[in-house]
């Protein structure tokens, strides 16, 4: 059973923005791949059954949740085609008052196509598929400087790529902090699960949120700091911070004796939190797109950008509960106007218009990733397989004279700047090897296998991991093969840090790219973004262009 409300196939997304709506600009229609024929199905093993509440490790044509699909991903069983229209919206939430953003919902092993259509009216924007592999599509990833050129007003651009993963994970613009002003929404790839449930109650999302523009805050959070957030948002709604007559808890049901899939997902800017159900434990089933052993909790850290698949079991008496938000007490992962951020729980059969009672348990949230956590499918690393690779990635803090004194963040002495006009894979596709220093690029030539580790001195059972945090003044080690040649970007996911040049490029097996992807295919756009450029009132770019769409001077 699926609850996740209703849904179209051509979506919206939201873009909140300070702009006041002019005359609406026509969606340009997206440039369409050529046309895919469905693949023959080929089982992926033995009969495992019907996928359902008591046999969800198995999967459509016997794809189990034992299949290496990083090895061995399905093939591309379907096209699922949406519609994004990136609009300025004024009155922003919908008619029941909440904000809605897009979801795209897909299967294991989909060939995934999604045409963006930019009607904004003098802001670029690009679409990053957060978590998702890419493999041998880099030119697919929507990372404006790096994989592209941004989308100008008035054009569109199509995305296509193959979903090998599973599970639960988020698309967001890379136009700056454009995010943060709305530009994101739920990505759900169904597939197996390591363990059975009855509901699932689809994506769960969380996110700060700001009375002023994404943009403003970066300009302030350069010269005096990360600014606080005025709430915590569950699904778009929440009461307000100082007055709970205004507004309105979001309210989540829960079916009796029944046991619930829930997609938790961290799409803030600054804040991370910790989140607990009174009364009530999460058991995790999945982290980043990796299935993981079924590891019960209390309560769950997220980290920007972070996402987790549990299961919770309604086994408590008839009722309201608090789905609770516990902020770090010395505010080293963000801070909020709103204290003490939470959601409903109600129990079907409840008072749905009562609070709950009981206010849970007090504890000490920490900025710290869930521990522990062990992959469902067991890979160990050879520690002597990485040291020919080793690097030492300095990070520092400076403080430049810029616009008046502005904070930026270093690696390796450099606060990353891309050129929106000129990304990195255009400089490949020219055979141009004369990048700038300030696109902190570090190449990586040999060929190994891809992916991302958080080791910190575990090389037993790391377990993969799309995102990641560490605490001030800490540290991590990261190991990851090269078996997926393109430019990726490793960044700060802290919206303002990168926006302040946190950010470097690693450029995987340069000489291959050209020949795994149809290059050519970003110049259209490029070529439609340099036209446009100097038109543009606010250009140039006066941050790391990564995480600020546009500066205000004041």
């Amino acid at each position: 059973m699926q609850n996740w409300g209703f849904f179209k196939a051509a979506l919206s997304a939201l873009a909140l923005s300070s702009v006041a709506l002019g005359e609406p600009i026509p969606a340009k229609e997206g440039v369409k791949v050529a046309e895919r024929q469905t693949t023959v199905i080929t089982p992926g093993g033995r009969a495992c059954g019907e996928h359902g509440p008591e046999n969800r490790r198995c999967w459509m044509n016997n794809w189990t949740i034992d299949k290496e699909n990083e090895i061995d991903p399905p093939p591309a069983f379907n096209n699922r085609e949406y519609d994004l229209y990136i609009t300025n919206e004024t009155n922003w939430e919908g008619p029941d008052g909440v904000v809605k953003h897009a979801m795209l919902i897909n299967d294991w092993g989909d060939y995934v196509i999604v045409n963006v259509h930019n009607m904004l009216q003098d802001n670029g924007t690009s679409i990053h598929w957060h978590g998702i592999r890419q493999i041998g599509e880099s030119n697919q990833d929507g990372a404006n400087g790096v994989t592209e050129c941004p989308i100008p007003p008035g054009s569109s651009k199509t995305y296509a790529f193959h979903v090998v993963q599973y599970g639960n994970s988020w698309y967001h613009s890379h136009f700056g902090s454009q995010y943060g002003n709305g530009i994101v929404g739920a990505m759900i790839v169904n597939g197996p699960a390591v363990e059975n449930y009855d509901i699932d109650l689809g994506p769960y999302v969380i996110t700060d949120y700001y009375h002023e523009t994404a943009d403003n805050l970066g300009r302030k959070a350069e010269i005096s700091g990360p600014p606080d957030s005025q709430n915590i948002l569950f699904r778009g709604k929440n009461v307000h911070h100082s007055d709970p007559t205004k507004g309105a808890y979001d309210r989540l049901k829960l079916t009796p004796g029944k046991t619930h899939r829930l997609r938790l997902i961290n799409t803030s800017v600054d804040n991370s939190i910790t989140v607990s159900l009174v009364g009530h434990t999460m058991k995790i089933i999945q982290a980043d797109l990796v299935a993981t052993e079924p590891t019960e909790r209390e309560h769950i850290f997220l980290a920007v950008g972070q996402r987790y698949d549990v299961i919770v079991e309604a086994n408590q008496p008839v009722g309201n509960y608090w789905f609770n938000v516990t902020l770090e007490a010395t505010n080293r992962c963000g801070r909020s106007d709103n204290k003490f951020p939470a959601a409903i729980f109600s129990y079907e059969g409840a008072d749905d218009t009562a609070l709950p009672t009981d206010q849970g348990v007090a504890f000490a949230a920490a900025c710290e990733n869930e521990k522990d956590l062990v992959p469902w499918l067991r890979r160990n690393l050879d520690p002597a397989d990485f040291e020919p690779h080793e690097m030492t990635v300095t990070l520092e803090q400076p403080v430049v004279d810029f616009r008046g004194k502005v904070f930026r963040w270093e690696i390796n002495d450099v606060d990353i700047e891309i050129e929106w006009d000129h990304p990195i894979l255009e400089y490949i596709y020219e055979s141009d090897n004369n990048w700038k220093p300030k696109h902190n690029i570090i190449e990586l030539p040999d060929a190994e296998v891809w992916t991302y580790w958080i080791i910190q001195n575990n090389f037993i059972l790391p377990t993969p991991s799309t995102c990641t945090a560490t605490i001030s003044s800490g540290w991590m080690v990261i190991a990851f093969f090269t078996d997926n040649p393109g430019a990726w970007l490793l960044h700060c996911h802290i919206g303002w840090h990168v926006s302040q040049g946190f950010g470097m490029q690693f450029l995987e097996r340069k000489d291959e790219i050209s020949s795994l992807m149809k290059l050519n295919q970003m110049v259209p756009n490029c070529n439609a973004w340099r036209e446009y450029a100097p038109t543009c009132p606010w250009l140039p770019m006066l941050d790391s262009g990564l995480k600020s769409r546009r500066r205000w001077l004041w």
